[in-house]
């Protein structure tokens, strides 16, 4: 049996060695050696058992002791060629084989031949059997270790297939939604964009009230759907320019019905119907389809409903330009709690704030380049294009200009500096008037400045060999390249100017440090072509435009205890901190600046946690933000805030509320700490303010600061 089982494993391994090239190694013929594997290992069995009755092999003697025969060494020949032979047929294979089993093959075929040329001159010891059930343990074990592993790689590819399949299920649904939106948005030419823009606006305030992105990923495909029910509304009526009859109104107010059940049918989506059908109702229960009220409309409808209306407002429509960002705010703070949900409301706001380059719009450029297409500009401003956003990172502009008719005119190119609430230049009286246009000055290319609004100019020219040639160039219709850069620093400007032989640099002092600047292109009788513009990283400091005019300050009075502070942005400037401690008052003076117009122009307190003390200092977490005129804002998910406003009897109106501030007012502020709760109360032109700031987390110490918009703070007293 020990001659018998020793053959058997050695027959195994062969027939293993077959199957294995066969069906893992790509091998469709089996090679000659492992034939004759086979054909050997039958002799050998035969002669194996012939040798029982012949004692050809062994004999026992009448002790029942066991002897070689002198036939013995046959019984070891047979198993020696057979591993010979298999061994040169994995050699042959080796590289088709897997890491782990040629390993484990190998081992199989070297060593047991060794141990049979080692089992011929030692007696007693059967060591080729030995090392035989060893290695066929050890083949097993590695044929399972790789056959795990190609199990384990068949389901990694497996996986990896099914998530290549979902990403481009997902890619395929997102382009087949956004080709549905644009297909929307194309019936009607006002509107191109609109659905991208409001599915964009919702993940950004749904990302402030802290949803799931899960939750943001649904809300982008409903919004970004959300007017699909317009497909079957007649275009007639979509693009009328005047003002829709009543029955036109109410086929208008039929797009989310249509919507909803356009969508009901994708059953995997619910909350696609869901966003189409309820983005019309409004808070208070007076919107349609179904006049729904507060919360009873759905959660995601809330929300696109506040991304709808804010595009809605800034974006150009037949009978209107697109209508001021601070406009824009104005109709959201009175539509809180009445048109919006207050929560999705109030986030927009801050939003809003947030956004002052006014970049969320239908016609907004990037970030730090913007698209001004080609100028032919006949009279002079007779074309212009929409204003670039000056602000203390350097803005470069490069373009290219020629003469659109024969030198009758100043064929040259110009620049205007102004301020509007649109970012636009205006000359009709009534606009002007609307959106507080205001210019300062306007600049040609050759370095002429006319001041309308400023305060002082100050220029510096020169001018190298070269400059006639280039006129005679101008002349000839020739393209001249232009590059300028322009930078703001607070009320003053900076704007260098220059070619190939001509450098002009202007600092131009504006008449205070609130407004905005714009610069807008334009021209008399030349084409404005090829323009690049692009904004800097870096923003300039205090000295890098010399000063020449004073600065306008409404804080040069006596400080109190810590230094008086002008914001004249949104929360360009801010006090230094303080820690707050339980029962400290702070005391100050405020007054809104003379170009201040709005309720939120007033004083805010921050609360806020950082490593140094400092506002916006190491590891700065800004916990909540009070504002004077009753609004509150926590930033931070590890806090709560609660702002109660009620109104005295010495309130009148927020017209008088806000000539109150202008005048100036002094304000106390009371701190109270109790534990994880922080509360802030005051009385304030007529609005009793309490805040309480609730945290979730232990918080070692927390500072204040005061800060606002458009407001001067002075003699601040600290009180503990």
């Amino acid at each position: 049996m020990v001659f018998v089982l020793i053959l058997g494993i050695i027959f195994s391994f062969t027939l293993y060695l077959i199957d294995l090239l066969k069906h893992e190694c790509g091998v469709d013929k089996t090679p000659k050696q492992l034939i004759i594997s086979c054909f050997i290992c039958t002799i050998a069995i035969i002669i194996l058992i012939i040798s029982q009755f012949t004692e050809f092999y062994y004999y026992f003697d009448e002790l029942n002791r066991y002897h070689r025969a002198r036939g013995f060494i046959i019984c070891y020949l047979f198993p020696l060629m057979v591993l010979i032979l298999d061994l040169s047929v994995i050699i042959e294979y080796y590289k088709r084989i897997g890491k782990l089993q040629r390993i484990s093959i190998l081992l199989f075929s070297v060593v047991p031949l060794i141990a049979s040329i080692i089992q011929i001159f030692t007696y007693g010891v059967s060591f080729t059997s030995i090392t035989l059930v060893g290695l066929v343990v050890v083949l097993y074990v590695f044929a399972l270790i790789d056959m795990n592993n190609i199990v384990e790689r068949a389901n990694k590819h497996e996986i990896e297939i099914i998530r290549g399949e979902q990403k481009n299920m997902q890619l395929l649904f997102k382009q087949t939604a956004t080709a549905l939106a644009n297909a929307i948005d194309a019936k009607d030419k006002y509107t191109h964009g609109h659905s991208r823009r409001v599915a964009e606006y919702s993940v950004k305030i749904a990302k402030y009230a802290h949803k799931g992105e899960k939750e943001c990923e649904e809300l982008y495909f409903a919004a970004l759907l959300h007017d699909v029910g317009k497909i079957g509304i007649k275009d007639s009526i979509i693009n009328k320019e005047g003002k829709l009859t009543n029955e036109e109104y109410g086929a208008i107010k039929m797009h989310p019905v249509i919507g909803m059940q356009i969508l009901s049918s994708i059953s995997q989506s619910p909350y696609l119907s869901i966003g189409a059908h309820y983005h019309h109702e409004r808070y208070d229960g007076r919107g349609y389809p179904t006049g729904l009220k507060g919360e009873d409309i759905p959660d995601i409808a809330r929300i696109i409903a506040v991304a709808d209306a804010y595009d809605a407002m800034t974006s150009r429509r037949s009978y209107r330009d697109p209508i001021p960002q601070q406009l824009v705010r104005e109709e959201f703070v009175k539509g809180i709690g009445t048109q919006f949900d207050p929560t999705y409301a109030r986030i927009m706001l801050h939003l809003i704030d947030l956004d002052s380059e006014y970049i969320m719009k239908e016609s907004s450029g990037q970030n730090k380049s913007e698209k001004i297409e080609s100028l032919v500009c006949g009279a002079y401003r007779s074309t212009v294009s929409d204003g670039i956003l000056l602000t203390n990172t350097v803005t470069h502009i490069h373009l290219t200009s020629y003469m659109n008719v024969e030198r009758k005119h100043e064929n040259i190119p110009s620049f205007v500096l102004f301020d509007s609430l649109d970012g636009r230049i205006h000359d009709d009286e009534r606009k002007c008037r609307e959106l507080l246009y205001h210019e300062y000055a306007s600049i040609r290319a050759d370095g002429i400045v006319t001041g309308k609004g400023i305060r002082n100019v100050q220029k510096r020219t020169n001018e190298t060999a070269g400059a006639a040639a280039e006129d005679k160039a101008m002349l000839r219709g020739e393209k001249i390249s232009f590059d300028l850069e322009a930078v703001r620093y607070r009320d003053h400007l900076l704007i260098r100017m220059s070619n190939r032989f001509r450098f002009h640099e202007i600092i131009i002092a504006l008449p205070d440090s609130t407004r905005y600047a714009y610069l807008s292109l334009t021209g008399e009788y030349c084409v404005i072509d090829d323009v690049d513009i692009y904004k800097t990283e870096e923003e300039i400091g205090k000295g890098y435009i010399p000063r020449i005019a004073e600065e306008i300050t409404y804080i040069n009075v006596p400080a109190g205890d810590i230094p008086n502070v002008q914001v004249d942005g949104w929360r360009s400037a801010i006090s230094e901190g303080f820690v707050v401690t339980d029962g400290m008052r702070v005391i100050f003076h405020t007054m809104s600046l003379p170009t201040s117009r709005l309720v939120w122009h007033c004083p805010f307190a921050v609360l806020y946690t950082s490593d140094d003390g400092l506002p916006n200092g190491d590891d700065y977490r800004e916990l909540t933000v009070i504002r004077l005129d009753g609004e509150g804002w926590e930033e931070d998910d590890h806090v709560e805030n609660r702002v109660n406003v009620s109104k005295l009897d010495s309130f009148i109106d927020w017209n008088d509320w806000k000539e109150k501030n202008k005048a100036g007012q002094d304000c106390e502020l009371l701190f109270r700490v109790d534990k994880e709760k922080i509360s802030i109360t005051t009385e304030y032109c007529g609005l009793s303010i309490c805040s309480v700031t609730t945290f979730t987390e232990d918080i070692h110490e927390v500072y204040a600061a005061l800060t606002g918009d458009q407001c001067a703070l002075t003699n601040i007293r600290i009180i503990r």
